[in-house]
């Protein structure tokens, strides 16, 4: 129990509502298939052919394959830690970095909520110009009423929000395995073979794939879904099953749009297409009707990966905030076990960063870049944490030493997700700065309720670290070296 718990500072919260495999495993489909997915043809037409996608997609099937096994890994072996993503990166390497993972994973969810807000009102803009690509004045009021409204009805429990998204889960599937039977129906092996080294002006080969990898992090964010809501697993070792069940149904689909809307069109055509890409391709395919059908399935899709981000969004709060990381306020839940406070938060940074796409170049495709840039530091501490139990005894680990296999598998995925930081390129990282460095402010908060030294030398340098990174962010956009 924590500290804040036993002092008495705040009321005991009711008993965590408990969640079956199966819905643990939906809340992993749930997050991970939401916007991505419907704009993946046009994203990786942009930037390479058949062969770079297929490069692609096996780079980033075996490294998030083995985050995913880090997790399922880390759930056996640390039962004792919650909300993994963020308890797993300060068990390994200190409070402050586990505050800043918490927070940049906290934070990439708001921003990637906005991506799905944004999709929804560019889809129906196609038939309604005033919504325009989703960031019109008209758009922005529409989305903003959706989010709260989304905020009252979690806010009424948890096992109702995860019941209407185990619903929806499998509502939303179905217009894309029918995207791809379609596709294949109609697939045209000369078209196929016409997209197999991308066009002239792709590049080589490694820039081809280098380009399309923070694409097939933003769609495999959500991994970890079943971790992050680990204390409302019945049985703990049902939060890596549901990880795993997860990833390979998800990816099997996400590599299966791609590769068979090569078979469609011409890539030129594809990168042209208005997102959601999907549906344009498929209009293509069988018609006008074709659209109707996948854009209705988009709405469905998106509307519960966004139910299943701001669950997880507020759960990584609550519980970053019981063990003292966070202040203490965001520490509170209602007796439907909903965490009031931290959802409040949650959707006031989603509303904000929905405002501020308004006035964006390319609202859609910078939100989902900095939400891929903004998790991948909180994905590396947790791969990084799996090596550090692997290659020392820890004597908090179940069973000692973790195995020679499983150190392997964080091996990779912490190189991976590295180069994924390096992918994502100094743009997006200095950006992630100036959300970082002024979060701050919340771990001072923490501190001082606690009555502790707000920094350790350690903390000093690595807070003189993102100020920084955060002033070079601030000149950078006011020189227009990056636009938003």
């Amino acid at each position: 129990m924590t500290q804040a718990a036993t002092t008495g500072a705040e009321p005991e919260s009711p008993p965590p509502a408990k969640l079956p495999l199966f819905t643990l495993t939906t809340l992993v489909v749930g997050s991970m298939v939401g916007a991505g997915v419907f704009s993946l043809p046009r994203r990786f037409a942009e930037e390479t052919g058949v062969a770079g996608a297929l490069i692609a997609w096996g780079i980033a099937g075996t490294g998030m394959l083995m985050l995913a096994f880090v997790f399922q890994s880390l759930a056996v072996r640390r039962p004792d830690l919650d909300a993994g993503v963020y308890a797993y990166a300060k068990a390994g390497f200190g409070e402050y970095l586990g505050f800043f993972s918490a927070f940049g994973y906290w934070a990439s969810t708001c921003v990637g909520n906005v991506t799905y807000w944004v999709l929804i009102m560019s889809t129906v803009g196609a038939i309604w110009p005033v919504l325009g690509d989703g960031d019109t004045a008209t758009a922005v009021v529409l989305s903003s009423l959706g989010l709260w409204a989304f905020f009252f009805m979690i806010r009424r429990g948890v096992k109702e929000a995860a019941a209407i998204n185990k619903i929806v889960t499998v509502a939303k599937l179905v217009p894309i395995l029918v995207f791809i039977a379609l596709a294949l129906f109609y697939f045209d092996a000369d078209v196929f073979a016409g997209n197999w080294g991308g066009t002239d002006s792709s590049g080589s080969l490694f820039s081809q794939v280098r380009g399309t990898m923070l694409a097939t992090v933003f769609v495999f964010l959500g991994v970890e879904g079943a971790s992050v809501y680990s204390r409302h697993a019945k049985r703990r070792e049902d939060v890596g099953r549901a990880t795993i069940l997860g990833f390979l149904s998800v990816f099997a689909i996400f590599a299966s749009v791609v590769i068979v809307s090569y078979g469609i069109l011409p890539m030129e055509r594809i990168a042209e297409l208005r997102q959601p890409s999907m549906a344009g391709a498929l209009e293509e395919a069988v018609g006008t009707w074709g659209k109707v059908f996948i854009s209705v399935g988009l709405i469905v899709s998106v509307l519960g990966a966004y139910l299943a981000w701001t669950l997880m969004a507020a759960e990584v709060l609550f519980v970053a905030a019981k063990d003292d990381d966070m202040p203490r306020f965001l520490s509170r839940a209602s007796q439907a076990d909903v965490p009031v406070p931290a959802l409040v938060m949650t959707t006031v940074l989603t509303q904000i960063v929905l405002v501020v796409t308004a006035f964006s170049d390319d609202a859609f495709n910078f939100a989902l870049d900095l939400t891929s840039a903004l998790s991948l530091i909180p994905y590396l501490l947790a791969a990084g944490f799996a090596v550090k139990i692997g290659a020392r005894a820890d004597p908090l680990t179940a069973g000692g030493r973790t195995s020679r296999r499983e150190l392997t598998m964080a091996t990779i995925a912490t190189v991976y997700t590295a180069f994924l930081l390096y992918a994502a390129g100094l743009r997006f990282l200095l950006v992630s700065f100036i959300l970082y460095a002024p979060a701050t402010i919340l771990f001072v908060m923490a501190r001082r309720e606690q009555g502790r030294r707000l920094f350790s030398p350690r903390e000093l340098v690595i807070l003189a670290v993102s100020v920084i990174g955060a002033v070079m962010g601030i000149i950078a956009l006011a020189t227009g070296w990056i636009s938003l």
